[in-house]
């Protein structure tokens, strides 16, 4: 027996986002101050994505991304039109080590994503031969680059493989967890393929890039965060979509997506809405499916998208223990090289580096490792204790700490990060090509423009804008901007 369909005719001026996370939500607001009338719709119970707020040990802490990219506009201009720009807090400390060679070192200055553009500034974290190494650079012959390079590749020609394996890997581990001799360098450090495009000494290349950053050097912190978490944006970004007017359905799985005469359908189990357009901020598999019979294509690109998995150890110790040891001076946590052999990638001392944290449970000392990168899954099968008693080992051998936690919590991110090998680019150029041949659709994301929260908002507003742009002759509503307050917010 056949289920009956009900049909939810919206009209026209109507434009349905499909995922909930801040690409999606970010795209919501930024269509409703066009005058479009918006349904957000989110197949899990909660919205956020990879931004998430937890308990520990009592306290609020974030669980998942906790600090944006202030020297980009887009997410803190958000926060404050949501009316969370009383809490943005810049790190208290941003004074980072590097655990390697058996010792935490301090990070090296005057660098562009582990590339140094001063070997000087490397004693310690690389071998005496590998600082020999760097010191030929200049003698070379330009390395051709063609479209694009692995970063790891490119940087292990020129310096040498320790650089890679111990600067660039751990930092852009850190935002990609992924593996440096596979990743885009135009993809991940554009600024750096420009320099390699013009060919010459990378070193040369790397302090022009400093000394044009300097001359343009802004005032303010480059990182910000929300006291109460960056997990708090999200909710903040979803009341002011309902403050203007947004409908926003959670657990609700779209189970299809078909082109019509008029605009799109929308199949949400036994019902399908209409809409004059559609905002993808799903996941590239997610979209894939969506989009296998409108777009094949596109859908066989994003098919080939993969990602790596994470897990996030979070960890709340009596601060009186902690101090006791001696274990932990004032650095806001420590990056670890693959090559090393570790089972953790990196540690942020949270208590250190949010005064909020520090504010809000001043007995304790909260701290979070990260494990897991791209092709280590083992790591993240293992149970939740597992994952906590390696990261106390490692945290142990690296700094000393033997106290024992009060309280812990294990999150894991499965699918977590989406990688930019070698041509990702290209790939989101023809998925973009491929999508816009449909009236009224468009993709955002993290797989597109960035994994970061500000890249994510600028790939959302670019959906959202030219959507309004196809849909300028069917709005009904008069523009308005989207604002929230705190109390809209519920903070």
């Amino acid at each position: 027996m056949q289920r009956s369909t009900n049909r939810v005719d919206t009209g026209t001026g109507h434009v349905v986002v499909i995922g909930g996370g801040i690409a999606g939500l970010a795209a919501a607001h930024r269509l409703l101050a066009t005058g479009l009338r918006v349904t957000l719709l989110e197949a899990t119970d909660r919205l956020g994505g990879k931004l998430m707020t937890g308990d520990i040990a009592g306290t609020q802490v974030d669980l998942g991304a906790e600090s944006m990219l202030a020297r980009r506009p887009e997410a803190v201009d958000l926060a404050r039109a949501v009316g969370l720009g009383d809490r943005l807090q810049p790190p208290a400390t941003a004074t980072a080590a590097v655990w390697t060679r058996g010792e935490l070192r301090p990070m090296p200055k005057g660098h562009v994503m582990g590339v140094p553009g001063d070997p000087a500034a490397l004693g310690g974290v690389l071998s005496p031969e590998g600082l020999a190494r760097i010191a030929q650079e200049r003698d070379l012959t330009p390395t051709a680059v063609g479209d694009d390079v692995a970063v790891g590749a490119y940087v292990a020609d020129r310096l040498g493989r320790e650089v890679v394996d111990r600067l660039v890997e751990p930092l852009l581990g850190g935002v990609y967890a992924g593996d440096a001799y596979r990743l885009s360098m135009r993809a991940a450090v554009p600024q750096l393929f420009e320099v390699a495009r013009e060919g010459g000494s990378l070193l040369d290349g790397v302090q022009r890039i400093q000394q044009q950053a300097a001359a343009r050097r802004q005032t303010g912190p480059v990182f910000q965060g929300i006291d109460g978490g960056i997990g708090t944006l999200p909710e903040a970004v979803a009341d002011a979509v309902r403050a203007g007017g947004g409908e926003i359905l959670t657990a609700t799985p779209v189970l299809g997506l078909t082109r019509t005469t008029d605009g799109w359908d929308i199949r949400i189990d036994t019902r399908v809405i209409t809409a004059a357009g559609v905002v993808l901020a799903t996941p590239a598999w997610s979209a894939s499916t969506l989009l296998a019979a409108e777009s094949p294509a596109a859908s066989v690109d994003l098919a080939g998208v993969e990602y790596a998995s994470m897990a996030l150890v979070t960890l709340a110790f009596r601060r009186s223990d902690v101090a006791a040891t001696g274990a932990l001076d004032g650095r806001s946590g420590f990056l670890v090289p693959p090559v090393d052999g570790r089972t953790i990638k990196a540690s942020t001392f949270s208590t250190h580096k949010w005064q909020w944290v520090a504010d809000a449970a001043p007995d304790l000392f909260v701290l979070r490792t990260s494990v897991g990168r791209y092709g280590e899954e083992d790591h993240l099968h293992r149970e939740d204790t597992e994952l906590v008693d390696v990261s106390l080992r490692d945290l142990a051998e690296a700094t000393g700490l033997a106290a024992k936690p009060v309280d812990t919590e294990v999150t894991r991110w499965i699918g977590g990060l989406p990688q930019y090998p070698v041509g990702h680019l290209t790939r989101v150029a023809r998925i973009r090509d491929e999508v816009a041949k449909l009236p009224a659709l468009r993709v955002c994301g993290a797989v597109y423009d960035g994994v970061g929260i500000p890249a994510c908002i600028a790939s959302a507003h670019r959906a959202a804008d030219e959507i309004a742009a196809d849909l300028a002759g069917e709005i009904i509503a008069t523009p308005t901007l989207v604002q929230g307050t705190r109390s809209e917010a519920g903070q």
